[in-house]
């Protein structure tokens, strides 16, 4: 079954590829607008070389010196230090003057300014050499690192939208489960009455010929078909009290976890395949813990009916029911197709499904139920191609590390 999953990600790697484009863009243009900037500013200071330099040959150093001075006080934007052929400064502009005044300060400026621009060489006479050296002004750094901001905005921005997207379609989605699910449950509870009352005419029938000898009455067949029913009348109880507990709070008692367990297997093992082969192993005494029996079970016939979808031509299932540190924990193997890596956390998506009409809800439903009503954990903890799948529910002794989820509230969005 194709997933929309599938289509998500493609979107996103539309919607970064989009702002990968518009960043590019920015750089591109920017670099542009730096490099002319850059070539401007060095004009402007070789104009001003070149004017001093003329004053100073005219035989006015000194007048042209304090000219030059002029000139460089009214750079208001481009850091400017002047110094003597010695490269003692002369004087400065648009540098901090705290920082200024700080031992070797402006000598290390002066080496860092080099590594930028090559100095402006003033020739005042014979033996009079000045020096300029600027490094790029504020402007220049701020062209150069707009674009990585605005990509950065950019980014924010999608991401930002593509969570609220997200966050609401979740929403309605989950609205719209619970809807259904209370509607079937309600739907179904009709129907699984009428069988209840069948099911108590075919007992009080029984009884009546068994009491009468009847000739056609077969009392271990009919008594083991009548048992049978009422099983299955059961399980359609049970189905119908699963769905009419989501949107609801269920009710948590402190349970035998192997209990749950063995009453699941017990069930699905007589309805199964028989080329599929049931194995358990379980930890002895193993304390009760909170849980709601409905919903595990709910859970374990998921991962039940997964794993043997997964072994169409049979195989074994192993469940392995243990404690670790503060946590119960239930491994649930297959020897089955396996699951790919790059799966392990989609089969957790709705409308993931390896089967052709697969709805793709049953591992949906089971991560709900273990994390948001158990505060527990469900992953896949190991898989091979061709060599099967073991699903882990790890879950706490006594109810502790109540979180919240990515997933969002599912069974409990009416307080």
């Amino acid at each position: 079954m194709r997933s929309i999953y599938y289509q998500n990600s493609r979107w996103k790697f539309v919607l970064l590829l989009i702002a990968l484009i518009i960043g590019g863009l920015s750089l591109y243009y920017t670099n542009r607008m730096v490099h002319s900037v850059r070539k401007q500013e060095r004009k402007n200071m070789e104009l001003w070389a070149n004017a001093t330099k003329a004053l100073s040959l005219s035989g006015e150093f000194d007048a042209s010196l304090e000219v030059l001075v002029e000139i460089i006080q009214a750079n208001d934007n481009i850091p400017v230090i002047l110094t003597d052929a010695n490269r003692s400064i002369l004087s400065y502009n648009n540098i901090n003057d705290k920082k200024a005044a700080k031992p070797g300060y402006l000598e290390n400026l002066i080496l860092e300014m080099e590594t930028q621009h090559p100095p402006i060489i003033i020739q005042a006479g014979m033996d009079n050499t000045n020096y300029i050296f600027y490094s790029d002004s504020l402007l220049l750094y701020q062209l150069r690192y707009y674009p990585l901001f605005q990509l950065l905005v950019i980014c924010i921005f999608l991401a930002i939208s593509y969570a609220a997207f997200n966050t609401s379609r979740r929403f309605e989605q989950d609205y719209l489960w619970v809807g259904m699910a209370k509607e079937t449950a309600h739907q179904l509870g009709t129907p699984i009455s009428s069988l209840i009352a069948l099911h108590a005419q075919m007992e009080s029938n029984l009884g009546e010929a068994l009491a009468s000898n009847a000739s056609t009455i077969v009392p271990s067949r009919d008594g083991l078909w009548l048992n049978t029913f009422a099983k299955d009348l059961q399980r359609l109880e049970n189905i119908t009290e699963r769905f009419s507990k989501i949107g609801s709070t269920p009710v948590m008692e402190r349970l035998s976890m192997t209990e749950t367990l063995e009453h699941s297997l017990d069930y699905l093992q007589s309805r199964t395949p028989s080329n599929i082969t049931f194995t358990k192993e379980i930890a002895a005494d193993l304390p009760p813990i909170p849980h709601n029996r409905a919903l595990m079970e709910w859970v374990i016939e998921n991962l039940v009916k997964n794993a043997v979808d997964a072994m169409p031509n049979g195989g074994l299932l192993h469940c392995h029911l243990h404690q670790i540190r503060q946590h119960l924990v239930l491994d649930v193997r297959d020897t089955g197709i396996g699951i790919p890596r790059s799966r392990h956390q989609l089969v957790f998506k709705p409308g993931i499904s390896t089967r052709r009409r697969g709805w793709g809800l049953g591992l949906t439903l089971a991560r709900r139920i273990v994390e948001l009503n158990h505060h527990g954990s469900i992953r896949v903890w190991h898989s091979e191609t061709n060599k099967g799948t073991t699903f882990r529910i790890r879950l706490p002794m006594e109810g502790l590390h109540k979180r919240k989820t990515r997933l969002g509230k599912f069974f409990n969005l009416y307080p």
